[in-house]
């Protein structure tokens, strides 16, 4: 049988998402999907998953899978699971907000774990759903399933011996009326002569107040562009830019992408496009 195609609209009609209870009782279509990821929650049964010419994936219940778009795939059962699908430009936006290393999920097999939970949260999903999807349910979903998919790291530590003035200053920093003051507020923050603070930034951080600063700024701003209707020109004068143009530059070099590209990419996160 000739592998198919999906898109998310074939079976979503217009909504932000799909949730099914899924009985398959001997083998799925071979299928790709063109524009959508899918969670699968095995409840029952014991099957597997073909992947192309990757391999098989065994399931069994309590299995939590993530099938990406370009994933060429057939499960075999006799398999009951949840079924959750959802456009490819959210989930991918919203990984990139959750800081999720980009390396993650590109293997040759789509991630899976086994964790009872993930059947709770397809079952909560499935009834949202049933009510009248909305996009925050969406999101709400992608937070709880992160956790169980993502391998948990440490939050990184501070670095060894960071003096607690740096930490106390460094971390005041992040105030957005401080931002705008920049680098005359970190100097007074700190209480240090100007070389020490140098000295101190470059062993602790790994760049200069200048450029610790500037980051902070700009990853301020990229908040503030994904998450508010503030103009380019007011979130430029709030996180400390000389003017709209000087900070369109340096938003452009260190995120690839014009403020207004990506806050319209931020803004068509979750919705389907036509």
């Amino acid at each position: 049988m000739s592998e198919r195609t999906e898109r998310f609209e074939d079976h979503a009609l217009g909504r932000p998402f799909h949730a099914a209870l899924v009985d398959l009782k001997t083998r799925s279509n071979p299928h790709s999907h063109r524009d959508y990821f899918e969670v699968m929650a095995v409840v029952a049964g014991t099957g597997e998953q073909v992947i192309g010419q990757a391999g098989v994936q065994p399931l069994r219940p309590g299995d939590l899978v993530l099938v990406r778009p370009r994933d060429h795939h057939t499960i075999v059962g006799p398999l009951r699971f949840f079924n959750i699908a959802f456009p490819a430009t959210g989930w991918r936006t919203f990984a990139g907000l959750a800081g999720l290393d980009p390396r993650w999920g590109t293997g040759a097999q789509p991630p899976l774990v086994h964790d009872d939970r993930g059947a709770d949260l397809c079952a909560a999903v499935l009834r949202l759903f049933h009510d009248g999807p909305r996009q925050p349910d969406l999101v709400r979903f992608w937070c709880d399933v992160v956790d169980l998919l993502v391998p948990a790291t440490p939050r990184p530590a501070p670095p060894p011996g960071i003096p607690d003035w740096l930490l106390t200053a460094t971390a005041a920093m992040s105030r957005e009326d401080y931002l705008r003051e920049g680098i005359v507020r970190l100097r007074a923050l700190a209480h240090v002569s100007d070389a020490h603070l140098a000295r101190s930034v470059r062993r602790y951080y790994g760049t200069t107040p200048t450029g610790f600063v500037a980051d902070l700024r700009l990853r301020h701003a990229a908040t503030l562009l994904a998450t508010t209707t503030r103009t380019i020109s007011d979130i430029a004068y709030a996180c400390g830019f000389a003017s709209a143009s000087y900070f369109s530059r340096q938003f452009h070099e260190a995120h690839g992408s014009s403020p207004r590209t990506f806050r319209d990419a931020a803004r068509h996160a979750f919705v389907p496009r036509g």
